[in-house]
């Protein structure tokens, strides 16, 4: 275990539906529940396939620059005796390399870096299959 093994984001909101979520290094992104904003529940969809997309970009752009690379996230929000939540979580990968010095290396680490990604490098996805508990908790202001 690395020695600042510890992440965290601070919410604060800006109005009513409305939240900007602050990084450690001052990093920001806003949200909410307006039509224009993520919603949480696309920034875990985007937290899935972005901490997957890294990881696969690391592993095969070292060889050949992709022409195409989109990842699509997908999941299914339900309301049942568990509450809300998403199921059938999708992690698809659209990429393709030119023709060119180190494109075919890169065509055949991909699905193996897709897989060590979501088996075992992955964070977001890691914590999500194996279930992590979380912890709510009021402070006084």
């Amino acid at each position: 275990m690395s020695e600042n093994s510890e992440r965290s984001v601070t919410v604060e909101r800006t109005s009513t539906g409305h939240f900007v979520a602050t990084n450690a290094r001052g990093g920001t992104i806003s949200f909410g529940t307006g039509s224009d904003e993520f919603t949480p529940v696309e920034l875990l969809l985007a937290a899935l396939g972005g901490c997957t997309a890294v990881d696969v970009d690391l592993a095969t752009s070292r060889h050949a620059e992709p022409s195409v690379f989109t990842v699509e996230v997908t999941g299914n929000k339900v309301n049942d005796e568990h509450g809300n939540r998403l199921t059938d979580l999708a992690v698809t990968f659209t990429v393709a390399f030119p023709d060119g010095e180190g494109a075919d290396r890169a065509r055949t680490i991909l699905p193996r870096a897709v897989k060590t990604s979501h088996d075992r490098l992955c964070t977001v996805s890691r914590t999500v299959e194996i279930g992590t508990p979380v912890t709510a908790r009021v402070e006084d202001a």
